[in-house]
């Protein structure tokens, strides 16, 4: 047991890694105890009974021993006095750092490394140098000339330093000053402006107040008084030769060694042109470190400088002349710190974890194992590059070792290189010896002397580490579970044992071991359904001191017996499935559960009453459809299933079942209203906005499914009608016309909002005409609409447009007659003016006339060109030739979806010649409407004759007429036309109804 123990200590050894340091971020001047980190939980380990302790952080800071949480203390942080944030530069973070180590319970430390970056927070007040500030101005100043103040100063930095000047002058005064603030890149520079014209023989002097205020919240302020004294002249002020300066000073150097020097010049002459030099508002250490020799400007060491003590300096120095009315002009000044090997190592050995450290000397006793660290070694050199890179080493033949214990490689762990023996040796002295890299090389050595502890050193062992026993429930209480026994290889009171069982809130009421035998009890009754498992240990201590222990665990199962009904998971299931699915199809699953074990608790599930509509897979409780749904028939089905373990006896329980069919979108709408062979009648007078026909529709779907709009989409070119997509309400749109008289067919599109969506299609005609009183005709004129192609438009008179643009021609052609009549008119009263003219000049009498120049010499010809223009075409082909033509080019056309169910559609041909002897035979025995004389004497007879007839489902487009339907006595001049836009260049059968006489005669012609 000893060994194992050591061994599972060298492995946790093993696992110990150098953590990486953390950073917290936390405001200056916070009260005690205020939590500034959970340092474990944010490295990342467990806490589980680590020991904490604070190395490196007093007095600002305190870590709690059992969770590793950092608190501040009763020592107040305050970042512009911490001594690691004086040598930062201004603006630059500063950190506080700190070091805590954690030991887990194998007693091995672990060193955490961080630090605590220190915001700053308004808790000073900006400054001026001096309460009372002087600036000198030479009388006669132009107007807006620039004078420098001395700023004022903040310890605080960013937001919470100095944000703004503020110049406070009396009514009489804010004529003569004002003040603006110029951002140089170390501070904010105040300038006082000149408004007005000073003279110093009426005033020589004001009093003024300026007012500073930094950026923190709530905002802290101070103010001076700024006296400005008018004095003569001094035109220029110095200007140095380089607006900033650098220099690299080594350490050490002697008083007097010379850094460098600022040079300025002034354009004055005399006293004006006089410069001398001066420190602006300087640090103490610069003051004590650094002379500047105020006539040449020469910086020179005065005192000795450290680099560790401060490496960089930076600081501005002021050239002023001596005019009455000084002037003065600044440069930034910067000298780095050059290292020089002066620095030996330094060797710290301080105390990690629970091993802690008195005069020198640390105590350990001999059981520790290997790599256990004694001690943590902190070298340092105050040096830096290769002058602060050190080696560190243990010196002589002892058991002890460094690690490293951080990545700096400045901090070791002191451990133990084998196991300790106290027989063998007492106590060693460990020296420690630290050599830098510096040329000539520093060293230097510490020592630790480790004093070996005899422990009792063997603990007691189980013949087994884990017992395992099985043990029916529903036992009596105080029966035996089993016996344990261990052994111990030290001897007297070492190997004197004592058992108990470990304290576990969950088993300490359950078991009981004697103290003496090792013999275990039940104390209660067990039950598997409640906990079927349980473990606890059993620990053997030995009396020596410190007692030394050994564990072993005892894993009790328990057995099964057949108590428990099988359950359901609910008390009630409700499942919904889509119609339509297949046979065999998963509707739901059902859960069920026994707290039983093995056979007892395998569950069979039954479906009751088993009417073959539904089955159920054992195994994974998924209820399966033998039927496929339809909706419309059955929307609910009910049963119940039943649950039988297999225990001796067997246990039941039942649960009901209900499957609710869900809704899919398999049926297609249909029209109920209006018949598509009933039409409406609306007289010219009707205004717009007139209720024209209502179509209605079903679907036997539910949902959205059966939720439907109306659209038209066809029948409609001029848009004289508008439909309701929500209630089928077809209105008048748009007022009549002359040319919308007549029959219009509406191709109305009913669409449910299925996904896919579902159609039908339906006719609504509507006759626009002053009256109805030939009901025949209207009705022959909807038969005929059912033999048109839906393509085509039916709508109002065809003849109109036409008629038009005879009219435009007409008046074209009598236009045309006038102008050339009056053309004539002028040429022939042009000639008989000249014949005039000429008889009165030149005429003799018995002289024949010449040649008449006027005759027009090719009337012969023209009259023949225009006998040839005015013959007549050839006759048209005979319509015996495009019979067969004709009849090939016949259409089929749908109303409905192709769809199944849909009804059989009834497809016949477009094109007959009306010349065929069959086409009247066919208008008599199949359509239901009048018959139709064709006249083959008509001129047309020899073009082609096209009709359509689809007939889609019932209920949905065919109709038989409308009771309700009106007819009308007067109509005249009315043909079938197809819409110009859609359909040009194409022949369209037109019918024109003659009702003057007492006879009315269909006749059909052509329209290109």
């Amino acid at each position: 047991m000893g060994l194992l123990r050591h061994w599972l200590v060298l492995l946790a050894i093993c696992w110990v890694s150098k953590a990486k340091p953390i950073t917290y971020r936390m405001n200056e001047e916070q009260p005690p105890n205020t939590l500034v980190g959970r340092l474990a939980e944010d490295h990342g380990y467990p806490n589980t009974k680590h020991f904490y302790k604070l190395e490196v952080g007093a007095p600002y800071l305190r870590v709690d021993g059992t969770t590793g949480e950092i608190y501040t203390t009763e020592t107040s942080i305050d970042r512009e006095s911490l001594p690691d944030c004086q040598k930062v530069p201004q603006g630059d973070p500063c950190f506080l750092e700190f070091e805590v180590s954690m030991t887990d319970p194998a007693k091995i430390p672990r060193l955490l490394e961080g630090r605590i970056e220190i915001l700053d927070i308004n808790d000073n007040t900006p400054n001026f140098p001096s309460p009372v500030i002087t600036l000198h101005i030479p009388e006669n100043t132009p107007i807006g000339n620039l004078f420098p103040i001395r700023p004022a100063t903040d310890r605080d930095i960013g937001a919470n330093g100095v944000a703004r000047y503020e110049l406070l002058t009396g009514p009489e005064y804010q004529s003569l000053f004002s003040l603006q603030v110029a951002d140089e890149p170390e501070e904010k520079q105040p300038q006082l402006i000149v408004l007005g014209n000073l003279d110093r023989e009426m005033k020589d002097n004001y009093d003024l107040t300026i007012r500073v205020h930094d950026g923190g919240i709530p905002p802290r302020s101070s103010s001076a008084i700024l006296r400005i004294t008018i004095s003569d002249t001094n035109d220029n002020a110095p200007k140095f030769e380089k607006s900033a300066y650098e220099a690299e000073l080594p350490e050490n150097s002697p008083v007097g060694h010379s850094v460098l020097q600022v040079k300025a010049n002034d354009s004055d002459q005399g006293v004006n042109a006089e410069i001398e030099y001066l420190f602006h508002q300087p640090p103490d250490a610069v003051k004590r470190l650094f002379h500047l020799d105020r006539n040449t400007g020469l910086i020179s060491v005065q005192g000795s400088v450290d680099r560790e003590e401060i490496g960089h300096f930076r600081f501005t120095v002021i050239a002023k002349d001596k005019g009455n009315n000084p002037k003065s002009a600044k440069t930034q000044v910067a000298i780095n710190v050059k290292d020089v090997n002066d620095n030996a190592p330094t060797i710290e050995i301080r105390g990690i974890g629970l091993v802690t450290h008195h005069g020198g000397t640390a105590n350990i006793t001999e059981d520790v194992p290997v790599e256990t660290a004694v001690a943590l070694v902190q070298v340092s050199d105050k040096d830096e590059g290769e002058n602060a890179a050190v080696i560190c080493v243990v010196a002589g033949d002892v058991p002890f070792q460094l690690k490293p214990a951080s990545e700096s490689n400045k901090k070791y762990f002191l451990q133990t290189t084998s196991p300790l023996d106290y027989e063998t040796s007492k106590e060693y002295t460990i020296m420690v010896v630290a050599v830098d890299s510096g040329n000539p090389p520093l060293s230097s050595t510490n020592s630790l002397k480790v004093q070996v502890v005899d422990v009792n050193d063997n603990a007691p062992i189980f013949a087994q580490s884990v017992l395992e026993v099985q043990f029916p429930e529903n036992n009596e209480p105080g029966d035996i579970l089993l016996d344990v026994d261990a052994t111990d290889a030290d001897s007297g009171s070492n190997a004197q044992l004592v058992y108990s069982i470990v304290l576990d809130p969950s088993t300490e009421n359950d078991f009981e071991i004697d103290p003496n035998s090792g013999t275990i009890k039940v104390k209660t009754i067990l039950d598997r359904e409640q906990r079927e498992r349980y473990e606890f240990q059993v620990l053997a201590a030995d009396k020596g001191s410190p007692s030394l222990k050994g564990t072993a665990t005892v894993i009790v199962r328990v057995l099964d017996k057949n108590d428990n009904d099988p359950k359901f998971m609910l008390s009630g299931y409700n499942f919904s499935v889509m119609e339509n699915m297949p046979p065999l199809s998963p509707v739901g699953m059902v859960t069920v559960i026994d707290d039983d074990a093995g056979e007892n608790a395998h569950v069979r599930l039954f479906v009751e009453p088993d009417n073959g509509d539904f089955v159920i897979q054992n195994g994974s409780g998924t209820i399966l459809s033998s039927i496929s749904f339809d909706r419309e028939q059955q929307s609910t089905y009910t049963f119940r299933l039943k649950a039988v373990d297999g225990g001796v006896p067997p246990r039941s329980a039942y649960v009901g079942v209900t499957i609710n069919v869900l809704d899919v979108n398999d049926n297609a709408p249909y029209v109920t209203q209006p018949s598509n062979s009933s039409y409406r009648h609306i007289s010219t007078q009707n205004k717009i906005g007139t209720p024209v026909e209502r179509v209605k529709a079903e679907d036997i779907d539910s949902g959205l499914n059966s939720e439907l709009t109306y659209s038209i989409t066809g029948g409609n070119p001029y848009e004289l009608f508008h439909i309701s997509t929500s209630s089928g309400d077809i209105t008048l749109e748009k007022e009549i016309l002359r040319k919308h008289l007549g029959l219009h067919r509406l191709v109305v599109r009913v669409n449910d909002k299925g996904k896919p969506s579902r159609h039908a299609t339906a006719l609504v005609h509507v006759f626009v005409n002053e009256t109805l009183a030939n009901i025949s005709v209207v009705e022959a004129l909807v038969g005929h609409s059912l033999d048109t192609p839906l393509d085509r438009d039916i709508a109002g008179d065809p003849d109109y447009e036409r008629s038009k643009q005879r009219s435009n021609i007409l008046f074209g052609v009598i236009a045309g007659i006038i102008v050339v009549i009056l053309v004539i008119v002028i040429v022939v009263l042009v000639m008989r003016y000249c014949k005039q003219k000429d008889a009165k000049s030149g005429y003799q009498a018995g002289k024949k006339e010449t040649k008449d120049l006027y005759a027009p010499k090719q009337n012969n010809k023209i009259h023949k060109n225009r006998n040839k223009k005015n013959k007549s075409p050839k006759p048209p082909k005979p319509a015996d030739e495009d019979e067969e033509a004709g009849l090939q080019k016949a259409l089929k056309f749908n109303l409905m979806n192709d769809t199944v169910g849909d009804s059989p559609r009834i497809h016949l041909p477009l094109n007959y010649p009306p010349g065929s002897p069959d086409l009247g035979r066919h208008y008599r025995s199949n359509s239901p409407l009048p018959s139709i004389q064709l006249q083959p004497q008509s001129p047309t007879a020899s073009k082609k004759h096209q009709v359509v007839q689809d007939l889609p489902a019932a209920n949905t487009f065919v109709g038989t007429g409308d009771n309700n339907s009106t007819g009308s006595d007067q109509y005249s001049d009315y043909s079938y036309k197809t819409n110009p836009q859609k359909y040009c260049n194409k022949q369209v059968g037109d019918l024109f109804l003659n009702t003057t006489g007492a006879d009315r005669n269909i006749l059909w012609t052509n329209v290109w």
